[in-house]
């Protein structure tokens, strides 16, 4: 599939998808025309990718991750090295601390809240 229909097919604009590509993330076949040929799979990796992204992993870190989980059901493959483990679980523990600091945001503001109605 071309570009536009993997952009269309993921939500994610034609920009991001060159950049996943100039980051090692995503490849693509070239035509005789210059045009880049995805496979069906890219749609998972983009996702994939997607949701990576969203829980605050850096291209570096995704590049790394990626080889070692299987596209179409997100689940590890068996090459995870015990340095990328190390690190994963070091951004796990990152997020970890980050939803602690929102809970406590969002139970100050509640009480806020509830201070301001009279209870």
């Amino acid at each position: 599939m071309r570009i536009g229909e993997l952009a269309r097919r993921t939500g994610v604009s034609e920009r991001s998808l060159r950049y996943y590509e100039k980051q090692g993330l995503l490849v693509a076949e070239r035509t005789p025309g210059g045009h880049r040929e995805y496979p069906e799979a890219a749609v998972d990796r983009v996702v994939r990718i997607q949701e990576l992204f969203a829980a605050g992993l850096c291209s570096s870190k995704i590049a790394q991750l990626l080889p070692c989980m299987r596209d179409a059901d997100g689940r590890p493959s068996a090459i995870a090295t015990p340095r990328l483990v190390a690190d994963l679980s070091a951004e796990r523990e990152r997020i970890d601390r980050m939803i602690a600091d929102l809970v406590r945001s969002r139970d100050t503001l509640d009480e806020v809240i509830d201070t301001a109605r009279g209870r």
